[in-house]
This record gives C-alpha cells, sequence and structure tokens, in this order.
C-alpha cells in the first residue's frame, strides 16, 4: 500500500526522498490508513507516546487527527 511521509518538526507532508534522508524526524503513513484519534507517535520509533512526551519533544513527534 502507498504510504505518504510527514516531517514531525513541521507537521507537513514531505517526498519519500526527504524522508529516506530524515527517518529520525519524519513518520510515514499507510494511505486511507484511519485516524490514530488525536493521539501521538515518535518519528523515531513509530510507537504511540504520551502528551508528555509529546511536549517535551515537539520536533520528533507528530499528533495524528
Amino acid at each position: 500500500m502507498a504510504k505518504n511521509h510527514r516531517s514531525a518538526g513541521s507537521g507537513r507532508f514531505v517526498t519519500k526522498g526527504y524522508a529516506a534522508k530524515h527517518p529520525a524526524t519524519t513518520v510515514s503513513e499507510t494511505r486511507g490508513g484511519g485516524s490514530t484519534g488525536g493521539t501521538h507517535r515518535s518519528a523515531r520509533t513509530g510507537r504511540f507516546v504520551t502528551d508528555k512526551f509529546a511536549a517535551r519533544n515537539p520536533k520528533t513527534t507528530i499528533r495524528g487527527g
């Protein structure tokens, strides 16, 4: 399935090439994967993280919507 890539720092979509060069600060999402309910995900591990963790690490976490 195709993926979208998003920068954790800006929240904007980025190219596949950018994502490959910046894996620690980019989250890859499966298109049409559905909502994560406003939870946060780490760009480094891909795992869901707490609101507190996300607040301390805003450049490496992204909020789902």
